[in-house]
């Protein structure tokens, strides 16, 4: 049973940045889909970023494509999500979410939340001057 735990947000500035940990027990993220999402107050969730189980290809939402990194250390089984050039509307709880197998970045793009086996408890990120 893959358990997730999510760490690093907090309150930035505009323009700031943040960088968002998901560290995995009981299991290998390497053989998992992982996927970030958001959820702002009075909104559903949203995928921003994922990243394909073994090939590592990566997919990003076009609202934070060009300043979000999402990336996988195998090593330390952990994932994360460098958030660059923070807007208020990046304003969200977001979550860390894996799906187990082996799956193509063509296929992750098509999953929904309801697809995923696991979550985090989710951190909140607070962008505001």
């Amino acid at each position: 049973q893959l358990q997730l735990v999510e760490s690093g947000g907090g309150l930035v500035q505009p323009g700031g940045s943040l960088r968002l940990s998901c560290v995995a027990s009981g299991g290998m993220l390497q053989y998992h889909v992982i996927s970030w999402f958001r959820q702002a107050p009075g909104k559903g969730r949203e995928v921003v970023a994922a990243v394909a189980s073994y090939e590592g290809n990566t997919y990003y939402s076009d609202s934070v494509k060009g300043r979000f990194t999402i990336s996988r250390d195998t090593n330390k089984n952990t994932a994360s999500l460098q958030m660059n050039n923070l807007t208020p509307e990046d304003t969200a709880t977001y979550y860390c979410a894996a799906k187990a197998g082996i799956h193509t970045i063509v296929a992750v793009r098509t999953f929904t939340e309801h697809m995923y086996d696991y979550w985090g408890q989710g951190t909140q990120v607070t962008v505001s001057s």
